[in-house]
């Protein structure tokens, strides 16, 4: 059987299943109506028990093969929705692909919204781009090289600016039409100091486990009460690093200078052998499930409920390790352009201050090697007028990199 047909065959099944949970949920309908009255015994038709059961009783062996064809043949999105798809049939067809599917530190794939909270590939950088709307202060995170011109890229994060008397934040999510903290598609945000010069990162949830007494600390800090909300839906931020520009007035240092402190990545996690925490589910948030990530650009106004400030206690590294710290890597002057230059290697081609690349910032006690300290972790450029790249690699998640690169936008008076 080709791949086509499987496709063909899993969406017909799917419409089949929501037919007769419909059928389902009427009947328990008219049960709770009628619990008085006496409904004669008939049987199911047998056409139903078919449809339902010849794919959610398939043999394992036989649905570990054909969910291994379709994971090795789709490697690229919009393809790789199929992936997608197959999790969605059911509970078994779901835990199987979840094992097939490798994380993107191991594959260099992104599959479920889980592997935007997981590290990127150790070998090579994953490639994206970020669209930038100034009408209304939304950005768009794409997966791919360029924008492609059939509006077929694959929608990652979305994040929308929001001005305040003392702060900016960044609100990001899951699609493009709504930034609501209260939503099921929160991710995280971004959070400014007054001078542009500090942000903070929050995460709806912990990296791994945290402690009785930071949950207890966090509990207290509750955006909504617990009768207004699903249990579902996040109730915390917690923070996972911090991003501080230097002062440089009038830019007399240079190009902007940054330092990233994440909480969450311990600074071994770059030494031989050295491993992240990483996220296997999002059961809290999303309820597991997968929701589709559309590729529309919405307008609606945001809805960001008054709160009290997030929990300012940041997430710890695995053991209380020392954090991992990022830094700029120092560009060269070049005599003949008369700027300062940085090898983008062909992913930048537009100068602008708010170019960067970021490499480890390790000391001599660091058992990190050269070449490591050399690696490019993060990059972030220019390519068009609100057309930017960014690519990163392990150990930073997708949401992480995106958080760095939304500081980029903000307005910095006292660094410029």
């Amino acid at each position: 059987m080709s791949i086509k047909s499987i496709v063909r065959e899993l969406k017909e099944m799917k419409d089949g299943i929501g037919n007769i949970s419909r059928r389902g949920l009427e009947g328990k309908h008219w049960r709770g109506r009628a619990r008085s009255h006496i409904a004669p015994d008939e049987t199911p038709a047998e056409t139903d028990q078919i449809e339902q059961g010849q794919w959610a009783n398939l043999p394992p062996e036989l649905l570990l093969d054909i969910i291994r064809r379709v994971e090795e043949s789709e490697t690229s999105w919009p393809a790789r929705a199929v992936v997608v798809h197959c999790a969605s049939v059911c509970r078994s067809w779901r835990e199987i692909t979840k094992e097939i599917v490798k994380t993107p530190e191991q594959c260099g794939r992104l599959t479920f919204p889980i592997s935007l909270k997981q590290p990127g590939h150790r070998e090579s950088p994953i490639q994206c781009f970020i669209k930038r709307d100034t009408a209304t202060s939304t950005f768009l995170l794409y997966y791919g090289l360029v924008p492609s011109e059939g509006e077929n890229d694959k929608l990652l994060l979305a994040a929308r600016k929001i001005r305040r008397a003392t702060c900016s934040d960044f609100i990001v999510s899951l699609v493009s039409d709504d930034f609501s903290r209260a939503s099921n598609t929160y991710v995280g945000k971004l959070r400014s100091n007054f001078l542009g010069t500090k942000f903070t990162m929050y995460d709806c949830e912990p990296t791994f486990e945290v402690p009785t007494q930071t949950q207890h600390a966090n509990r207290i800090s509750r955006r909504f009460h617990s009768r207004q909300v699903s249990p579902r839906l996040p109730a915390c931020n917690y923070s996972i690093g911090t991003i501080t520009y230097e002062l440089n007035v009038l830019r007399s240092r240079g190009p902007r200078r940054m330092h990233c402190m994440m909480h969450s990545i311990p600074m071994s996690s770059i030494e031989e052998g050295g491993t992240v925490p990483t996220l296997t589910s999002l059961t809290e948030t999303f309820g597991g499930q997968f929701p589709h990530l559309s590729t529309s650009k919405g307008k609606e106004s945001v809805s960001d409920i008054s709160s009290p400030s997030p929990s300012q206690s940041p997430v710890p590294t695995q053991g209380s390790e020392e954090p991992l710290v990022l830094k700029n890597k120092a560009p060269r002057w070049h005599e003949q352009l008369q700027c300062w230059c940085l090898n983008f290697r062909g992913r930048v081609t537009v100068a602008s201050v708010k170019n960067f690349q970021l490499v480890a910032a390790v000391e001599s006690f660091h058992n990190v090697s050269s070449a490591d300290q050399e690696r490019v972790i993060l990059q972030f450029g220019k390519i068009g007028k609100d057309i930017f790249t960014m690519d990163y690699r392990y150990p930073l998640s997708a949401f992480q990199a995106f958080a760095i690169c939304l500081s980029s936008f903000d307005t910095k008076p006292a660094c410029e």
